[in-house]
């Protein structure tokens, strides 16, 4: 049977919150006030359904409660803020494994302005921070988070954290799809990465957002786009939230997950919502890329065509106009789930229904 998206308000932690759970991930968004109850509030308080600085406070956390899920050894976060002038925010994790807790790991500094940040040097026996992605060395059972936001104005409006198994992120593998999905096509703007010298053949990811801010109505140029995500320890424009983090300051709901398979990613085309997917393949396992080889790649997927087959729009083209293609169902599903998992961007307008 075909793993179909639960999007129940599950407890988590005490509080209902929105959860997708698929056989390999769980992705947990907190985004309402009711998400934060039994919170550890420092110098914050939630006003509506974000989280805000207490008047005359500068700096201040939260600290969420003790979420429980599937077995996990993998985690990537992803947040929605606003950090008006020098305000920046801060996300950290900890885990719990059958030794115990680790130790608090961060994914950095985020803030509109110049100078965002991830933390390089973060490695011990409990695992690694790999830019944006907390890598466990044994299987965890709950994670904590801590969110610290500094300078006036600054709010937080949703907070998401994707777990999953590594072991298992490709049991989708081959899922038949939905036909009555096929044949449709999302119209999301075509822009090339390859059209900016001095830095745009590394641009996938910012171009994909792009493109899909665009499609939303949100027209931010490549070289924006990339300016605004750039990752100064990273030293680019690929970490995962800091990607969906920009999405989010200009308006959008946008959050990272983990998809089982193409069959689930038709459900998002169909109901009018692409999706920047993260892949990787050799010489001769994506035919028709324009790039014969990548270590890892976004691309957006805009659709299927009527035989099943995914349409993209991949930004690695020479031009604009060569954005668009189709590749061969079973391939690019491969190399999707077991380069990243699954790994997706989410960006919608503020208040549209998932699938």
């Amino acid at each position: 049977m075909r793993a179909a998206l639960l999007m129940a308000l599950a407890l988590a932690g005490g509080a209902e919150a929105l959860t997708m759970t698929y056989p390999h991930s769980t992705t947990v968004i907190h985004e309402r006030a009711g998400d934060w109850t039994g919170a550890e509030l420092k110098g914050v308080q939630v006003q509506g359904d974000t989280l805000a600085l207490a008047p005359g406070v500068t700096s201040g956390t939260l600290t969420g409660q003790v979420l429980k899920v599937t077995p996990f050894d993998e985690l990537v976060p992803s947040w929605n803020v606003v950090t008006p002038g020098a305000g920046s925010v801060t996300v950290e994790v900890r885990a719990q494994t059958a030794a115990g807790w680790s130790r608090w790991f961060s994914f950095g500094t985020w803030q509109s302005s110049e100078g965002r940040s991830s933390l390089n040097g973060q490695k011990d026996a409990a695992g690694q921070v790999l830019t944006d992605t907390l890598r466990l060395n044994a299987k965890a059972s709950a994670y904590q988070y801590r969110v610290t936001l500094r300078g006036a104005g600054t709010n937080v409006r949703l907070l998401a954290f994707n777990t999953a198994d590594r072991a298992r992120r490709t049991a989708g593998l081959g899922q038949p799809g939905d036909r009555g999905h096929w044949g449709k096509v999302v119209n999301v703007p075509q822009r090339s990465q390859m059209l900016y010298p001095g830095g745009g053949e590394v641009w996938c990811s910012p171009t994909s957002v792009s493109m899909i801010l665009a499609q939303h109505g949100v027209n931010v140029t490549v070289p924006q786009a990339a300016g605004g995500t750039f990752d100064r320890a990273y030293n680019g424009t690929g970490n995962w939230p800091f990607n969906t983090a920009y999405a989010g300051a200009l308006g959008l709901r946008a959050f990272v997950t983990r998809l089982p398979s193409l069959a689930e990613a038709e459900r998002y085309t169909a109901a009018g919502l692409p999706l920047a997917v993260s892949l990787g393949w050799n010489k001769g396992e994506l035919p028709g890329a324009p790039l014969t080889y990548s270590d890892g790649h976004l691309m957006v997927l805009v659709g299927f065509d009527a035989q099943g087959n995914p349409v993209l729009n991949d930004p690695a083209a020479p031009n604009d106009a060569g954005v668009r293609r189709t590749y061969p169902r079973a391939a690019f599903e491969r190399q999707w789930l077991t380069h990243s998992g699954g790994l997706s961007y989410v960006i919608t307008p503020q208040g549209a229904k998932l699938p």
